[in-house]
C-alpha cells in the first residue's frame, strides 16, 4: 500500500461537502486555476482513472483492486503531486471527488464520455455516452474530452457506438474542445471482449476512428504501444498520446517500450492509469516519476 497523503479528515470534509454543499463541487471546478493545454515542451502526461465506471475494477490478478474509492483517491493524490504530471482523465464522479479535495489547480482535466459498454455485459459493444457530454464539459471548464471507440465487425452494437462517437467529435470541434479517441478492433472471445493488438488491427482502428465526426481539427488519438509503432504512427497525422494498459508485465520492459514509442513523430505523451497507480511494489510516486521523466525529458 502506498503512503497516505490524504487523511481521514480530508475524506470526512469531502463527504460533508457532497451531502450538505453539492453546489460547491461544481464551483470548485469552474473556479480552479487553469492552465493551457500545451505548455513548455508541448508534451502531455495524463493519469487515467476512468476504469471503474465501466465495471473494470481489476488490476493484474486482483479483481477488485480499484474498488476502494478512498485508496484510489489517495493514489491519485500522490500521482497528481508529482512533477511532470499534467492532468487526470476521469468520469464525473472521480473528477468531482478530486475537485472537492482541492487537487485540480493547474491540472488538465480530461472528461471520459462513454462508459456504457460495461465489462462482461451482453451489450458491451453498445458503448453509449453515460458520462460527460460536450456542453457539460464546456460549462464546467473541462479541458479535454475522451472516448473509447471499440469496433466489433460481428456485433451490431458497434453501429450505435460509432454514431455516438461521430456526434461527440462533431460537438467537440464546434466547441473547440480537444477530443481524444481511443480506438480498438475488438472481438467476442469465450464470452468476453478482447482487443486485437496486432499492428494491422491498430492501424485499421485508427483509419476508422479518424473519419468520425464532421471535423477532425480537434481530434487526438490515444493508442496502445504495439509492435512496429513506426507503421502505426504513419497511419495518422493527429497528435497522439500512448496508453499504458494494465500492469502485469515487467515494469522495466513497459517503460522501455514507452520510451522507444515516445521518440516517434506525432507522439506527444502518455495517458496511463493502472500501471502507475498500482505498481507491483506499491510505490506510486516512483512509478509516476519514471514515466514523467520519459515524457518530459527536461525533468
Amino acid at each position: 500500500m502506498p503512503q497516505s497523503v490524504l487523511s481521514a479528515d480530508d475524506f470526512a470534509r469531502l463527504r460533508d461537502l457532497r451531502m450538505a454543499h453539492p453546489k460547491a463541487i461544481a464551483e470548485s471546478l469552474t473556479t480552479r486555476r487553469r492552465r493551457e493545454v500545451l505548455e513548455g515542451d508541448g508534451r502531455l502526461f495524463i493519469i487515467a482513472a476512468d476504469h471503474p465506471a465501466r465495471g473494470a475494477l481489476a488490476v493484474g490478478q486482483n479483481p477488485t483492486a480499484m474498488a476502494d474509492r478512498y485508496d484510489l483517491l489517495n493514489r491519485l493524490a500522490i500521482a497528481l503531486s508529482r512533477p511532470g504530471v499534467d492532468g487526470v482523465l476521469g468520469t464525473p464522479d472521480i473528477i468531482d471527488d478530486l475537485a472537492g479535495l482541492g487537487l485540480l489547480d493547474d491540472k488538465l482535466i480530461v472528461g471520459s464520455m462513454n462508459r456504457g459498454g460495461l465489462r462482461g455485459a451482453s451489450f458491451e459493444m453498445d458503448d453509449r455516452m453515460t458520462g460527460y457530454d460536450v456542453p457539460a464539459m464546456v460549462a464546467a471548464g473541462i479541458d479535454f474530452a475522451k472516448t473509447l471507440v471499440r469496433v466489433n465487425l460481428a456485433d451490431a452494437g458497434t453501429a450505435s457506438t460509432l454514431t455516438a462517437m461521430g456526434q461527440a467529435v462533431t460537438q467537440a470541434a464546434e466547441a473547440e474542445l480537444p477530443i481524444m479517441l481511443e480506438p480498438f478492433l475488438s472481438t467476442w472471445t469465450d464470452g468476453r471482449i478482447v482487443n486485437d493488438l496486432s499492428t494491422d488491427a491498430v492501424i485499421l482502428s485508427i483509419a476508422i476512428a479518424s473519419g468520425l465526426g464532421a471535423s477532425s481539427a480537434y481530434t487526438w488519438m490515444k493508442l496502445p504501444v504495439v509492435e512496429d509503432m513506426e507503421r502505426v504512427m504513419a497511419a495518422t497525422t493527429m497528435p497522439t498520446l500512448l496508453l499504458g494498459g494494465d500492469s502485469g508485465v515487467d515494469p522495466d520492459e513497459t517503460f522501455a517500450s514507452w520510451e522507444d514509442a515516445l521518440s516517434l513523430p506525432g507522439v506527444r505523451g502518455l495517458t496511463v492509469g493502472r500501471t502507475l497507480l498500482y505498481p507491483p511494489d506499491g510505490d506510486v510516486a516512483a512509478a509516476v516519476d519514471i514515466a514523467a521523466g520519459l515524457v518530459h525529458t527536461g525533468l
